[in-house]
This record gives structure tokens, sequence and C-alpha cells, in this order.
């Protein structure tokens, strides 16, 4: 298992309860965590000082309670630099976790010695996309959601990337489809997909019956 340590803008302040109280920034940031099955320190003096707590609902979803919160905030890792939010489904924009493997396709990318193009699906924001043109790679970022594909190119204009990304809006399956057809090629497919989703044209994901199938392809 690869640690993602190398954070400065980010970090897990405390965890417990089916909860987590993250930094993001000069942001604090309560949300749920299944994973964080221990007891929760109630008296722990960072707990009452979060910015927005995201509460889960019965029914499924949830919202965020913003008590002091900007509409929208910038973190850098490194020399990559995120536009955040309070999203749907208690997501900022950005998995801090993935940033070992920024730093993996980056060093990839860079002792390479030749031009690479990479395939990025299920992109989402573009932090793997980010990483891959901030290296010198040629990126094709494809993600089925008009709103990632466009913060992904906020993404990538706060970290200084000015072009070699090509953005996609589409179902990813029918994208590679058409890839095949027309004989494009890659030197590096990166995926991140998720459990369940929809493409544009209410196309239906499930991980577990269309992965398998999908890497095949």
């Amino acid at each position: 298992m690869w640690i993602a340590n190398e954070w400065s803008d980010y970090e897990v302040l405390d965890c417990g309860g089916g909860e987590k109280l993250e930094r993001w920034g000069n942001q604090m940031l309560q949300r749920p965590d299944p994973q964080a099955i221990w007891p929760r320190t109630e008296s722990d003096r960072f707990w009452n000082r979060a910015n927005a707590v995201y509460h889960r609902s019965s029914s499924g979803g949830g919202k965020w309670e913003i008590r002091r919160l900007p509409e929208q905030w910038a973190i850098s890792y490194k020399e990559l630099t995120f536009q955040l939010k309070p999203m749907a489904f208690k997501h900022t924009g950005l998995f801090p976790e993935q940033a070992v493997n920024w730093d993996f396709i980056m060093e990839q990318v860079r002792s390479a010695g030749r031009p690479v193009s990479v395939l990025n699906l299920f992109a989402y924001t573009g932090g793997a996309s980010v990483a891959c043109a901030r290296a010198g790679a040629q990126v094709t970022h494809v993600d089925a959601a008009k709103g990632m594909v466009e913060r992904a190119g906020e993404n990538a204009r706060l970290s200084g990337i000015a072009g070699g990304i090509r953005y996609i809006v589409d179902d990813c399956k029918k994208f590679v489809q058409r890839e095949i057809r027309r004989g494009n090629r890659y030197d590096a497919v990166v995926m991140d997909p998720p459990s369940y989703g929809r493409g544009p044209g209410g196309e239906l994901w499930k991980i577990e019956e269309s992965l398998f199938p999908f890497v095949q392809l």
C-alpha cells in the first residue's frame, strides 16, 4: 500500500464514530466515513471547529451544513493546484489519497524519454489528467459529466497548464469503442470507475457487472 504522506494542504485531524474531520487548506470539513468504526472522542477540541458538516439522510444521500465556508477555494499538492467546493454525496471534487498515484504517473511520464499519450477514463475533475499534463504528456480526459470536465479544465489552468489536455464529455465505453474503430492507441490508460453511475445518454454502469468486460475492451 502506498501512503499519501507528502501533503501540506490536507490532513486528517481525527476520525471515529463513522466520521472524519479533515483540513483542506484553511478549511475544516466533517464528513461521513464508514471505515472509521471506532468511537469518536466527543470532547476533542477539533470537532467543534468544522467549517462545514455533511449530514447523511436516512432515506439516502444527505446535505451540507455550511457554517463559515467560501463557495470554493484552492489547495495545492507540490506543483499541482485544485479548486474545491462542497458537492453532492459529501465530495469536494478531489480524492487526496490519489496523490501517490499522481507522483507515480508524473515519474513515469518524465522518465519515458519520449512523448507519452495518456487516456484518462472516468476522469472526474482531472487529478490524474493534470498530473500527466504537468509532466509533459498529451492527455485525453473523458468523463460523462459535463460539469466535472469543466472543473478539470479549471484545475489545469490553476496548475499552469495551457494545453496538452483534450476534454471529452462522453460515455467511457462508447468513447473507447470509437477509438478502437479509429485505430487510435495510447501509451497508458488511467481509470477510476465509480461503483454506480450513468452516462450522458442514460447508459448504466454497475462496477460488479461492467468493470471486467470494460477492461477486456
